[in-house]
């Protein structure tokens, strides 16, 4: 059983399609890139999968049970986690309460929340730092701190927005490392990406979109080497 599917999922505002019969399958354990221009509808399939946009048809499945129609907490709440590209901690908590936040979201019992958050932030190396104010990081810990407050929600889907925008190269590989860590915990990820040889070092399939469509998925080295990836994403053979 696949930990998650997109069957069919149709999306559009007006006459501009973001998802037009989007089908992707996703593995306990496998790191799916997407790539593609902008405008192509790579953070709207995330809004989908997330909940915070409803598809217009098409279904989303996650470990078997369908989401479709589920709010975006209780999708939260059933494995899904997400960070969003530009990391907005709350500046006035620490580190450890930022965290906190997020493991008490996604359990509102509170049930293990406190080592919920520290095992978060020991896996994105922010231990140190969990008394000091969010306000104070940089823009590399905040990015961590972002995908901290994810995984102590518990997720068995994980979603990536652009988590290496911003980055120096040394950055990047930082947070590539911790990607690579993740998915051998069996943690299904699905990372959306400007710098493609971050997600090409990493991932195991990329997909590559255009205008809410996907041209080829496959091996990311074959994908980039695909004559109309390389016209649409990278504008070769362009007028």
């Amino acid at each position: 059983m696949a930990a998650l599917q997109l069957v069919g999922v149709c999306k559009a505002f007006g006459s501009v399609v973001v998802a037009d019969e989007f089908t992707l399958e996703v593995a306990s354990g496998e790191v799916v890139g997407i790539i593609g221009p902008n405008g192509a509808g790579k953070t709207s399939t995330l809004n989908l999968i997330s909940g915070t946009l409803r598809p217009d048809r098409g279904r989303i499945v996650l470990e078997g049970t369908d989401i479709t129609t589920l709010p975006a907490h209780l999708r939260a709440r059933a494995g899904l986690g997400r960070t969003l590209q530009i990391p907005r901690p709350f500046r006035d908590l620490t580190v450890f309460e930022n965290v906190l936040v997020g493991a008490t979201f996604a359990s509102p019992d509170g049930s293990n929340r406190k080592e919920r958050s520290i095992a978060a932030l020991r896996r994105v190396g922010l231990w140190d730092r969990a008394n000091d104010l969010a306000g104070a990081m940089t823009f590399l810990d905040r990015k961590r701190l972002e995908l901290a407050r994810a995984l102590a929600a518990t997720p068995r889907v994980l979603l990536l927005d652009e988590i290496a925008s911003g980055l120096t190269e040394p950055e990047v590989q930082v947070i590539t490392a911790t990607i690579r860590e993740l998915r051998t915990e069996g943690l299904a990820i699905v990372w959306i990406e400007h710098i493609v040889h971050a997600l090409v070092s990493v991932v195991d399939r990329l997909v590559a979109m255009s205008s809410g469509r996907i041209i080829t998925v496959g091996d990311p080295r074959t994908v980039m080497q695909d004559p109309q990836v390389r016209s649409v994403y990278l504008g070769e053979g362009a007028p």
